[in-house]
């Protein structure tokens, strides 16, 4: 039997060891690792080479959309599937644009991550239930309508979206320089180029952004000034 090697990314202990419970009970699983924020994911899938990794999309010091991002540019063979409590359009359409290859609402995703994992790893996108038949309708009225669905180009860089995610999570400019391994200067330009793209000028509504955004979840988020 050909066993599926999986890295869980999942920065709540519970919800994890609840995750690898499901998973360890299919014999053609194997877990191959875990991550409690996006940037051990980005390091362990280099590592470890899973053929798929399960990603919560709000994790600490760098999100699931980012991480999968910087996972698929250095390990493109790996399939990613995300776990989110968000079911919007927005959301969806943004993450598979990034080229994941399925995507779970948190509160079904036990029940139905097995047939996910084995569906992506034969090459096949995967979505919940609900998204997967709002997502077809909405093809058939554009296809109807001699539209194709329009995708929001993203207007920030990578390490663009790791300064501001660090920023929202109330990180000083020291800190985040620390955390990326670049200089204060550095960071002050992305900062700079991460207000200036997105037209918001205090600390404060940078933060209520990347938590609209799903960046960061509010329950992560310090108190901030602007």
């Amino acid at each position: 039997m050909s066993h599926i090697s999986i890295l869980l990314a999942e920065d709540h202990d519970i919800v994890r060891a609840g995750l690898c419970a499901v998973l360890q009970r299919e014999p053609d699983f194997v877990i191959v690792g875990e991550a409690e924020n996006g940037r051990n994911a980005v390091r362990l899938t280099a590592e470890l080479r899973p053929s798929v990794v399960v990603m919560d999309i709000a994790m600490p010091l760098l999100n699931g959309m980012e991480a999968t991002r910087q996972i698929l540019h250095s390990s493109p063979s790996t399939k990613i599937i995300i776990l989110s409590a968000h079911s919007d359009d927005a959301y969806v359409e943004q993450v598979m644009a990034l080229g994941a290859a399925g995507y779970l609402i948190k509160q079904t995703a036990a029940s139905i991550l097995p047939t996910a994992i084995r569906s992506v790893f034969q090459g096949r996108r995967f979505y919940s239930p609900s998204i997967s038949e709002r997502r077809f309708h909405h093809q058939r009225k554009a296809r109807a309508e001699g539209e194709l669905p329009k995708l929001n180009a993203a207007k920030l860089t990578s390490r663009e979206m790791e300064v501001l995610q660090l920023i929202a999570e109330g990180k000083a400019n020291k800190e985040t320089a620390d955390e990326l391994n670049i200089s204060i200067k550095t960071v002050e330009k992305h900062r700079q180029k991460v207000m200036e793209k997105l037209n918001i000028h205090e600390t404060a509504s940078l933060t209520r952004y990347a938590i609209a955004a799903g960046i960061i979840e509010s329950s992560v988020q310090n108190t901030v000034t602007s």
